[in-house]
């Protein structure tokens, strides 16, 4: 990215790049329709390096993967290609959510849920953590799982109601990254 480039993601909010092979400015998915929404940008410590944190608009990379960071690489094999990883499948997903919204209610469980409102969410929400609950106490690996899985979706469709994304929690998380959890909770301050 260059300098130009840089300060056309930061005016457009769409992630811009410098394209060698044209030696030009060239905005992710002016082609395919394919844009990257810009939520941050960020520098490393000698601000040689910058990482964007992005909502994709469909595949990020050419050959339909969802990023194009795909290959491992280590000293046995220098480029070994890796399956897809599962933080863009919770983004997809959420993705999902909030295109179901706009559906209706009787094809669609994720727009009755958001029908019913808070009370009919938040039951699910409780009937799922307490099914959760007890998988853990005394149930298989493979039921803990399925039961985590239902709340998650449960979650994504609760914030949806809010219109909140897990961005939102995933940075409320990384805030509190690096300190004792009883020494955050003590200095939330009371709701």
């Amino acid at each position: 990215m260059s300098e130009a480039a840089l300060a056309e993601t930061l005016a457009s909010g769409n992630a811009t790049f410098f394209s060698r092979s044209r030696q030009s400015l060239w905005k992710k998915g002016e082609s395919s329709g394919h844009f990257l929404k810009v939520h941050s940008v960020r520098a490393d410590c000698d601000a040689d390096v910058l990482l964007l944190l992005v909502d994709p608009a469909g595949p990020s990379c050419h050959t339909g993967r969802q990023n194009c960071f795909f290959y491992q690489v280590s000293a046995e094999q220098p480029l070994a290609e890796q399956a897809e990883t599962h933080a863009p499948f919770l983004l997809e997903l959420e993705a999902v959510i909030r295109a179901r919204a706009s559906s209706s209610a009787d094809k669609s469980y994720t727009r009755s849920l958001l029908d019913g409102g808070p009370a009919k969410i938040g039951a699910k929400l409780r009937e799922e953590a307490d099914e959760l609950a007890r998988a853990i106490a005394d149930e298989s690996d493979e039921r803990v799982a399925s039961e985590a899985a239902d709340l998650l979706f449960h979650m994504l469709v609760g914030l949806r109601s809010r219109g909140l994304d897990v961005r939102t929690v995933l940075e409320q998380l990384a805030g509190r990254f690096g300190q004792s959890g009883h020494a955050e909770k003590a200095a939330r301050a009371p709701k």
